[in-house]
């Protein structure tokens, strides 16, 4: 090793914040075993790194014994004979001696040029797993790289991203070199590195994408409380607006449309309905099964259940197709929903009515 190579690694602790003492350390490491593998694997050795002009010195270690218990002179050494060497020498003292091979300069230098590869790679890998860390849960716009068995790899510049079927909106589908905007779930650290975790499907996306549409979701004027979705067929979305001028539903829209308009064609046409949220669960509920009326709604606070009753016509809009409407407005006001028809509600009523009649008859 030379200056240069000194060089280059304070280069290192300037531009990459690599410590320059750990580096050196782990580099000792790497050469005792190099040394080890190579030259001798009995001997106690340690190596030495001179951190100014980068020579590497490898040292042999025995300890000073007593005759009577010498059992390996690789590793000990009579204390008569390391006092001819010095007379201050003590039992359980260690001595020292030069060992460093010949060769052991190239060899050094690969081990070296190995460690510092590696720690850089080490190093690269936490910043771009901090830079992520840092993203989730945020939008960030990607390139599809590939396609592979039903996993989609998107390239987001210093890192591959995988978005595994869950996370893929149904019915959508992806090529090589497509821009698209992914909402990032979760980053993980591995020993590989980093591993990024994006979506399409979860409703975060459709939070950060109505936050970059909206100035008055972005400022806190209007607050989004709550989103359920079923990705690539419909989402309802509850907003609440802290400014009474501010219609929270028409700041969504915006004018003609054009704010939700650039939100849908983003999603490849998803419905999204937009209601105002109310602390009152009556009128949430209510306005969580739009577009259907509602007749009536009977809340059991204490079971967070609520049954909802709905003219005979608009049955089959209140609950939606394959039940859609009625599971996404549970999901959105986190209340179970049981959905009746005026005909319904009132056929149970009479036959409650007339039970109890022939229980008072009976009594009687």
């Amino acid at each position: 090793m030379n200056h240069e190579f000194m060089e280059a690694l304070d280069e290192l602790e300037k531009d990459r914040g690599i410590d320059k003492e750990t580096l050196i350390d782990t580099i000792e490491q790497a050469l005792l075993t190099a040394y080890k593998k190579n030259f001798g694997a009995a001997q106690n050795v340690r190596v030495e790194f001179d951190k100014d002009g980068g020579d590497i010195t490898v040292f042999s270690q025995r300890v000073v014994v007593d005759e009577s218990d010498l059992y390996d002179t690789f590793l000990e050494i009579e204390l008569k004979d390391a006092r001819e060497i010095n007379p201050n020498y003590e039992l359980g003292d260690i001595i020292e001696h030069e060992v460093t091979p010949k060769d052991f300069g190239r060899i050094a230098a690969q081990t070296a040029k190995q460690v510092v590869v590696q720690r850089i790679r080490e190093a690269e890998r936490e910043i771009v797993y901090k830079e992520f860390m840092d993203k989730e849960n945020e939008i960030v716009t990607g390139e599809v790289a590939r396609v592979n068995k039903n996993i989609v790899h998107v390239n987001l510049g210093r890192i591959e991203a995988v978005m595994t079927q869950l996370e893929q909106i149904p019915g959508e589908h992806y090529k090589a070199g497509q821009k698209i905007k992914v909402y990032i779930l979760e980053v993980k650290k591995t020993n590989k590195g980093p591993q990024i975790v994006v979506s399409r499907s979860h409703p975060g996306l459709v939070k950060r994408l109505f936050e970059f549409e909206v100035p008055e979701i972005f400022e806190g004027v209007v607050q989004i409380k709550s989103i359920a979705r079923e990705a690539g067929s419909r989402t309802k979305m509850a907003v609440k607006s802290i400014d009474e001028k501010i219609d929270p539903i028409g700041a969504c829209v915006g004018p003609k449309g054009s704010r939700v308009k650039n939100i849908v064609d983003e999603l490849g046409d998803e419905k999204i309905d937009i209601i105002k949220y109310s602390d009152d669960a009556s009128e949430f509920i209510c306005a969580a099964l739009s577009p259907s009326k509602v007749v009536k709604v009977e809340v059991n606070e204490a079971e967070r259940s609520a049954l909802v009753v709905v003219p005979d016509y608009q049955l089959s809009l209140a609950i939606g197709k394959e039940g859609q409407n009625a599971r996404l407005a549970a999901k959105l006001t986190n209340w179970k929903i049981d959905i009746k028809s005026e005909s319904q509600a009132g056929m149970e009523s009479s036959v409650i009515e007339t039970s109890i009649n022939e229980d008072d008859q009976i009594d009687a």
